[in-house]
């Protein structure tokens, strides 16, 4: 399996699992979010927001474009920061699910 086919399916994962813990229902931000310079656009969005509207898409413009994928990739510790306040299942299956892609990235 490629490592494109392989983040796609991540991806799908990710969706799936962010939409099972009732993370994925984040309202659309306004067009200035995106404009944030802050790592995860901290100032502009909730960390779901982020997820869903940022790096899910950007990782999957690089698969449909079999672009050449980042260096790294290490956002499974700023997901588990997040959500510490959250239930430990809950937190424990979008930090596996971030982390399928931090490794599949950091590993193409």
């Amino acid at each position: 399996m490629t490592p494109h086919t392989e983040l796609a399916q991540a991806l799908e994962r990710l969706e799936a699992t962010l939409s099972s813990v009732d993370l994925w229902r984040t309202p659309q931000p306004e067009t200035a979010a995106f404009e944030s310079q802050e790592p995860f656009c901290v100032d502009t969005m909730e960390l779901p927001q982020w997820l869903r509207y940022v790096f899910i898409p950007r990782l999957q413009a690089l698969v449909d474009a079999k672009a050449t994928l980042p260096a790294s990739c290490e956002v499974a510790p700023a997901v588990e920061v997040y959500l510490q306040q959250t239930r430990p299942s809950t937190r424990a299956l979008v930090v596996k699910a971030v982390a399928d892609i931090d490794r599949i990235v950091t590993e193409a």
